[in-house]
């Protein structure tokens, strides 16, 4: 890891781009159901959308990639986009890290709509990795979403926010409830960093 600069490593889905949103759209229209019918308070997989007759959460996950251009289409979160600027302007290196290669022959499309995206909210950032490993490319703090993603990463020492939604209400924290929450907590890790204070993740 370069020790030179404070990294950030920030997953896409349900913490800068509105995922699970645009999923429940989608899934309307997939499932032929009003959209309002669909309850928001879902679990990683959508399970409560019933969609396991219809094929399960990777056909509807190809469904909406390469039919409704989902990575292009989604929306990014409240204050996503301005924050992540702001802590870019702050001199943190913007390191995305996203597990969006996981469907076979879907790739090109995938990394395509994922940098206009990126581009088209003019989100900052120095380096983009498509990877499971999250914690393989190194970062001094990241935020996720997904409890498996989190578990994974504090189980090998990284330190990592909760970006609080309804699949990951079991996690402890530091949590963070919107991107105000993020940037305070990512600056205090940063001066925690660089004088070698304690506190955020041992609290």
């Amino acid at each position: 890891m370069d020790n030179t600069e404070f990294i950030f490593g920030v997953d896409l889905d349900g913490v800068v781009g509105d995922f699970y949103g645009l999923m429940r759209e989608i899934a309307a229209e997939w499932l032929d159901k009003p959209v309002e019918s669909l309850t928001e308070d879902v679990s990683f997989g959508f399970s409560e959308w019933g969609i396991e007759p219809f094929g399960g959460y990777e056909r509807l996950h190809r469904f909406a990639v390469t039919q409704r251009n989902l990575f292009r289409n989604m929306k990014p979160i409240k204050d996503a986009s301005a924050v992540l600027r702001k802590l870019s302007a702050h001199g943190l290196r913007i390191r995305i890290i996203t597990h969006r290669l996981f469907l076979k022959y879907s790739h090109k499309t995938t990394i395509t709509q994922t940098v206009d995206w990126l581009d088209s909210y003019d989100i900052p950032y120095w380096d983009l990795c498509f990877m499971k490993d999250k914690g393989a490319v190194g970062a001094h703090v990241y935020i996720d979403d997904a409890p498996v993603n989190i578990e994974s990463l504090r189980a090998t020492g990284c330190k990592c926010i909760v970006f609080s939604n309804s699949t990951n209400r079991g996690i402890s924290g530091p949590r963070a409830d919107n991107w105000h929450d993020v940037e305070n907590l990512v600056l205090r890790a940063r001066d925690e960093w660089k004088t070698g204070a304690r506190g955020l993740f041992e609290e």
